[in-house]
């Protein structure tokens, strides 16, 4: 990757997003909305005697799930929109390269992720008054580098997608098993024994125990500390994946 390109493609990338007031709206607003409503089912149960009040212990693993929906999302269709419309031609046609325009891609989606969970966290800290164990700055890390595992994903999964629609179509595909089998509902450890093997591949489980972790626990654990890796590295292989299966138009 030449640096240089880099750069000038992360800030035409961002340059777009800043024009585009209902992608930004989204970004910024809807994390904190859906945060909303989950502080208002949550606000009347307290959970046992001596522990976390259950809104406590779901609104960090909120944190970390809603900016993944949303930058999956987005992230999909923006890069659709650039084969769809010949942007995408055009761009590799000069000395951009593949890997230069996908980690572009990642760089500035991940700075608009990274402000979206500042925002979701400022609500759910200073507005609904939050509590955790650990500190509200490894909740922000790990909220920020599951938004970039959804971009990572988001640009690997549009290369498989001709129009919008079908973009959207790999929500219920990539998207839903990782939320269903991440130990939101029910905990990994009392699924059975298939389906906990499914989950063990799935990088959001990884990202929903480190959060969990920093719910529970006063000090950074290693067992955080590894899950944010397979997180890290689960993104970086989903952008080594994409750029080999990039393609300039969609036929």
């Amino acid at each position: 990757m030449n640096p240089r390109i880099l750069a000038a493609t992360t800030g035409r990338i961002l340059r777009q997003l800043r024009h585009d007031r209902r992608t930004l709206a989204l970004l910024a607003v809807v994390p904190s909305a859906l945060l909303t409503l989950v502080y208002f089912m949550y606000v009347d149960q307290p959970g046992p005697p001596g522990q976390q009040s259950t809104f406590d212990r779901v609104a960090p693993i909120m944190l970390g799930i809603f900016p993944f929906v949303i930058m999956f999302l987005v992230t999909s269709i923006a890069m659709l929109r650039e084969r769809t419309t010949g942007t995408l031609e055009r761009l590799l046609t000069t000395p951009l390269g593949k890997l230069d325009l996908l980690f572009g891609y990642g760089l500035a989606f991940g700075l608009a992720a990274a402000v979206q969970a500042v925002i979701a966290s400022a609500v759910a800290y200073w507005v609904f008054d939050l509590d955790t164990a650990g500190e509200g700055g490894l909740v922000l890390l790990i909220a920020a580098l599951n938004a970039a595992l959804a971009v990572a994903l988001g640009l690997f999964c549009s290369a498989f997608a001709r129009t919008e629609f079908q973009a959207v179509q790999f929500m219920p595909v990539v998207v839903v098993p990782q939320l269903l089998l991440c130990g939101l509902f029910v905990p990994r450890s009392e699924m059975a024994g298939w389906l906990q093997a499914v989950s063990d591949v799935l990088p959001l489980s990884y990202a929903v125990e480190a959060l969990q972790e920093v719910a529970a626990n006063a000090e950074a654990t290693g067992t955080m500390w590894r899950d944010l890796a397979v997180v890290a590295g689960s993104a970086v292989l989903a952008l080594m994946l994409a750029a080999a299966t990039l393609r300039r138009r969609s036929g």
